[in-house]
């Protein structure tokens, strides 16, 4: 691949910046707040996300852990648990009447969520380009780094530094309602912009399948945590979301948990009565929801059960611009400070634990199909992929995809340049080798797993990205014998006129890591190294003599990607080289950082 350097990058100026190798995206500036904008119109919101300024930032850092704190599971909480809850709430909203500049406030607090998730804050160092915490490798750490000084400043408030978030245990079937504490119109913690025919006993459905009987609901919720905690995941990233850097476009892509569990609830507490779905329904106005910090509480709580299973996917990111991202907050005592991505890996290290529950999708993997599909019976109304794609997903719709290798291989089904409205609530199922086609079950072996997005603002209201589901499991499952093609059905479930898939395949199972890209990031950031180097040397070269040549900006483009045949052909007059890709410091071309540049290097070149 040869990778140009334009712009800033070329020739003299090619000076060593560490912004263009490979940047973590760092805190933002909260005197440089603007307005957020609703996703849809692109009309500025009602309300001010902006967080207080302060002159006064001091880098966190951990308090020594005396005592564990354990959050507790919101459908057993104690009547003396439950008054403690809703007297802190009740003084975080006083907060909004007696001082509404306090940063602890309820409404400021829930505006934190709106400024990082709706445009309020532009990346440092890139000018209109948005910090987006959703949809990438940030979304764990923002999250729990925001419900720690939620309820610091809770317990702060009431005096009591043991006070814990309930967590709404979705993911068992007695906690698949919203927690009632949450639903006396009389408590604090009751928010009326929820959907009311949602309000309990009614059951979620975490996958969206339109079931209709509650114990379908259950098998269905228990089969989608298991697929998207265990097995659609063939690596990392494909838990944690994809890598985000700075310079980067936001939301490069969700992780499987993000875009399932954490999506459905948010969808199913919305207000479809509200143009956006207010308050959950929406990144803006989820915080305006009591419920919303008890649902990202067992969110949290699925990142930490997720790193102790027994799973040959490595649980642990290293990569430097991931551990180094930052964020700001203000703490119980109303002071800015910065953290760090590094420094929440382990909530243990922030004083909390959970309490222990039963986990019965743990061992809900779906049963063996008693008799194998045969490809020439379930073929008929499929197509081939070639010719369909680019597809818009108005319809149910079956294609043909070539494997790989015949049989049960170690395989992933990539769905690539998935171009969506992030206006609007996206979702559709991909099944593999389904015979029924009985769309409201996902309690078996053909489930593969799903894409999701709750609306969100972006420049142009488009997103794009990929998922990749593993299917090692699921080809023991369903029993594939030496069949060299299977038939994947994809089942739009929100709005298919508004999601177009680019393009789907089935490659080999990649590395479980990243530690492939950590290694073409080094080649790169050496690489540079070398360029800088020859810049240095050029320029004392400031006039051309009559017996040497200067390296021209062309050339000196491309050096950082020859071998030796390369330098060879350089010296032949003429030679003209193409660039794969371009990167530019001053925008004048695609990319503005090398680490964007590699992420978007295709699988082959």
């Amino acid at each position: 691949m040869l990778l140009g350097l334009g712009g800033l990058y070329g020739a003299a100026n090619l000076i060593p910046d560490p912004k263009a190798l490979a940047d973590p995206i760092q805190a933002p500036e909260f005197k440089s707040c603007s307005e957020a904008r609703d996703v849809q119109s692109g009309d500025v919101l009602d309300v001010n996300c902006c967080p207080p300024p302060s002159e006064n930032i001091v880098d966190f850092k951990l308090p020594p852990v005396h005592r564990m704190r354990v959050r507790p599971a919101a459908h057993k909480v104690t009547k003396e648990y439950l008054a403690k809850f809703e007297e802190a709430i009740r003084r975080m909203k006083a907060l909004d009447k007696d001082d509404p500049t306090d940063p602890r406030g309820f409404m400021q607090q829930a505006n934190i969520h709106c400024a990082y998730c709706n445009g309020a804050h532009d990346q440092v160092g890139f000018k209109d380009l948005d910090i987006q915490v959703h949809n990438s490798w940030l979304f764990f750490p923002f999250h729990r780094w925001y419900l720690y000084f939620y309820e610091k400043i809770l317990g702060k408030l009431i005096d009591d530094p043991t006070f814990v978030l309930p967590f709404w245990n979705w993911d068992n079937p007695k906690g698949m309602q919203m927690p009632r504490i949450f639903d006396n119109p009389r408590s604090p913690l009751y928010n009326t912009n929820r959907n009311q025919d949602n309000r309990p006993p009614a059951m979620i459905d975490l996958g969206f399948s339109g079931a209709t009987e509650d114990l379908q609901k259950v098998v269905n919720n228990l089969s989608s945590m298991y697929s998207e905690m265990i097995r659609s995941v063939n690596s990392t990233i494909d838990f944690m979301g994809q890598p985000y850097r700075a310079g980067n476009s936001p939301s490069p892509g969700m992780g499987s948990s993000e875009r399932g569990s954490h999506i459905a609830a948010h969808v199913f507490v919305g207000n479809p009565k509200n143009r956006y779905m207010e308050d959950m329904g929406n990144f803006y106005s989820a915080g305006r929801d009591t419920l919303f910090y008890s649902h990202h509480a067992n969110v949290d709580r699925m990142w930490s059960i997720w790193k102790t299973l027994k799973t040959d996917v490595p649980k642990d990111l290293n990569d430097p611009d991931y551990l180094n991202a930052s964020f700001l907050f203000y703490d119980e005592n109303k002071q800015l400070v910065r953290v760090k991505v590094r420094d929440c890996l382990d909530h243990r290290r922030l004083g909390y634990e959970f309490e222990p529950v039963d986990i019965p999708w743990l061992n809900y993997r779906p049963a063996k199909k008693a008799a194998r599909a045969k490809i020439k019976d379930i073929s008929s109304g499929a197509q081939k992929a070639d010719g369909l794609f680019p597809l818009t997903l108005k319809k149910v719709t079956r294609v043909l995809v070539p494997k790989t290798a015949k049989g049960k291989a170690d395989e992933v089904l990539v769905l690539e340049n998935i171009e969506t409205d992030t206006t609007k609530f996206i979702k559709f199922d991909v099944f593999v080798n389904d015979e029924d086609d009985k769309t409201e079950e996902l309690d078996k072996a053909e489930y593969a797993g799903t894409f999701a997005q709750v609306p969100h603002k972006t420049k142009d209201k488009k997103g794009k990205s990929n998922i990749t589901l593993r299917l090692t499991e699921l080809y023991e499952d369903i029993d594939v014998d030496d069949d060299d093609t299977i038939v994947v059905t994809l089942i739009p479930r929100s709005n298919g006129d508004d999601v177009t898939i680019g393009g789907i395949k089935i490659i080999p199972s990649p590395p479980r890591s990243g530690k492939m890209l950590k290694t073409v990031k080094e080649l790169g950031n050496n690489a540079l190294a070398i360029v800088s180097q020859v810049s240095s040397i050029l320029s004392t070269l400031q006039e051309p003599s009559a017996h040497r040549k200067l390296v021209g900006l062309d050339e000196l483009r491309y050096l950082m990607s020859m071998n030796a045949e390369h330098h060879r052909m350089l010296k032949a007059d003429g030679m003209k080289f193409t660039p794969n890709l371009t990167v530019a410091k001053d925008g004048s071309e695609k990319f503005t950082t090398i680490s964007a540049a590699l992420d978007a290097m295709p699988e082959k070149y």
